[in-house]
């Protein structure tokens, strides 16, 4: 059973290339989810069978101030951890599942079978409190029996100090390198875009970047697509209707592509999923991290110190200026020699045996 976290679409895209390498290898897939990576994993494998797991509810601030707001929510965010962990015992012995993927949610562990925990945190960035969430973060990851990190072990990497200086004392952990749903997928098309957007993430922020793009784009003369990151959306509202702004509430991955081919660069929140999309595809572009998330400030400064991606906080963006400045900057070209299947085979059998 293959869990994502339920913030934003990056944990569940990046469980695709694991998904399909399961089913490649012949085995039974079901995978447990919410809110929008559910509908996201439908549209990808609707051959699957699915079961609603109920996320972790994070509301995120509009002026940014994070650090206030993610503490009072602890306790609750808490309650969802043993929630989860408790619907596991039932979830197992109705669907007669034998092994457990969980990425980033913590609950999803036990003594019955074997379960593994993806991560690319093991120390997790924060402006006070540092020490503290990190030991939670260790207590719960070593409840797992192993640790997969969706990274390269040497020095060019693409997490930094998020997953290379905090290591694991009591569970195996094993680099696995990036996971990107466009592995092994070429850009082939003409550009005819000046960006592409991507709009991803929590709300309300999701929403304050969509707003900020669409305001200064139409006041341009730059051709953009926009995608908004709805998957379960159907309906477009008539603010974002303009003129030089192609709107998808989602795309397909074979779309999604064209798009990026036919873009110049690619406007996006700092998530690492999408940086790990980003290295596979090797494309230019401007991170904007979300205010106040302090893993996607930290990875914006870290690839903007290695002139891999030009980067702008939410409240200095400037489109125009952001899409000049970054064909200054290097980008990634990252080549896979990994063997996930291969992986995906020996540690599946070692974990049963």
């Amino acid at each position: 059973m293959i869990c994502p976290l339920d913030w934003g679409l990056g944990h569940a895209a990046r469980c695709v290339p694991i998904i399909n390498t399961l089913i490649d290898l012949g085995h039974k897939v079901i995978i447990a989810a919410d809110n929008a990576p559910l509908s996201f994993l439908k549209t990808t494998f609707p051959q699957l069978q699915f079961v609603q797991l109920p996320g972790y509810t994070i509301r995120y601030t509009t002026n940014g101030c994070m650090n206030f707001k993610m503490l009072s929510q602890m306790p609750g965010f808490l309650k969802s951890i043993k929630k989860e962990h408790q619907l596991l015992q039932t979830i197992i012995d109705e669907n007669q599942i034998d092994l457990v993927i969980s990425d980033n949610r913590y609950g999803l562990w036990t003594k019955k079978i074997p379960t593994v925990f993806i991560t690319h945190q093991l120390l997790i960035q924060a402006s006070f409190g540092k020490r503290w969430l990190n030991k939670i973060n260790h207590y719960f990851i070593q409840e797992y029996n192993e640790c997969w990190v969706p990274d390269i072990e040497n020095e060019n990497n693409l997490s930094g100090n998020l997953s290379h200086t905090k290591k694991l004392n009591t569970i195996p952990t094993f680099f696995i390198e990036p996971l990107s749903r466009f592995s092994e997928k070429g850009l082939f098309s003409e550009q005819k875009y000046d960006a592409f957007v991507v709009i991803s993430g929590p709300e309300p922020q999701r929403t304050v970047f969509e707003s900020l793009v669409v305001k200064q784009a139409e006041k341009t003369a730059l051709k953009l697509v926009l995608v908004r990151g709805l998957p379960s959306e159907n309906i477009i509202p008539e603010y974002l209707h303009s003129e030089n702004i192609e709107v998808h509430n989602h795309l397909p991955t074979e779309l999604f592509l064209e798009k990026i081919g036919q873009s110049k660069l690619v406007i996006s929140r700092a998530g690492y999923s999408t940086i790990m999309d980003l290295a596979v595809l090797g494309k230019k572009a401007v991170l904007v991290p979300t205010p106040g998330q302090t893993e996607q400030e930290y990875l914006a400064r870290y690839h903007f110190e290695k002139q891999h991606y030009f980067t702008q906080t939410q409240q200095e963006f400037d489109l125009e200026e952001a899409i000049n400045k970054a064909t200054n900057f290097t980008g990634i070209q990252i080549q896979h020699q990994f063997d996930l299947s291969r992986f995906l085979e020996e540690r599946i059998l070692a974990l049963k045996a």
